[in-house]
């Protein structure tokens, strides 16, 4: 789903890319199964080859796991920059159903950074993209109602509603799956 993660917008990533297709350990993952966990060492950068992958956090107030991300079939998953240096995960990265990637050490893209001074600026690029992207999506929590935010992720990604169940699109918006099909109604209606 290319318009999900806008982080990547002018980014060439095909290199670390080739180097998950080329160099990357086959894995494939059960829906459920976690990449990464909270707490742990943060270590893998991943090519979805089939798919899809959820950042996952947890509020340990109100019990309950939030998704706050995805990763589609084409995309790299990964907890940057924590997997460049094995620091501990700030997400689960979990498998929102059954998926095929092609994974290396977070270390290896790292080290290509320091050796080869024109791909560090393109490290520098994906952090400041990144954080592009979950500032435009934080500040959208504050000037934005949840119908808003539902219709610019329609408008984002058309296909999202046939790519993710109700529940997880519920939970990326932060809102119940009920709020979600009011939504829906009201668009429909």
């Amino acid at each position: 789903m290319e318009s999900f993660n806008i982080y990547k917008k002018g980014i060439d990533l095909q290199f670390i890319i080739d180097e998950c297709k080329n160099k990357g350990r086959v894995r494939h993952m059960k829906k459920g199964e976690r990449l990464e966990r909270i707490g742990e060492p943060s270590q893998w950068i991943g090519y979805v080859k089939s798919g899809y992958l959820m950042y996952v956090v947890h509020n340990h107030v109100d019990g309950k796991a939030y998704k706050v991300g995805f990763v589609f079939e084409g995309e790299l998953v990964a907890d940057y920059p924590n997997c460049l240096y094995g620091d501990p995960s700030d997400v689960d990265i979990v498998a929102g159903k059954d998926c095929t990637l092609s994974v290396i050490k977070g270390a290896s893209i790292q080290t290509m950074f320091k050796e080869k001074p024109d791909l560090l600026n393109i490290g520098k690029e994906i952090g400041e993209g990144l954080f592009r992207q979950v500032y435009i999506r934080l500040l959208d929590f504050y000037r934005t109602d949840a119908s808003t935010r539902y219709k610019q992720l329609l408008q984002r990604c058309p296909n999202i509603v046939q790519q993710l169940p109700l529940q997880e699109i519920a939970s990326y918006l932060n809102v119940t799956p009920v709020t979600v099909s009011k939504i829906r109604k009201e668009l429909l209606g």
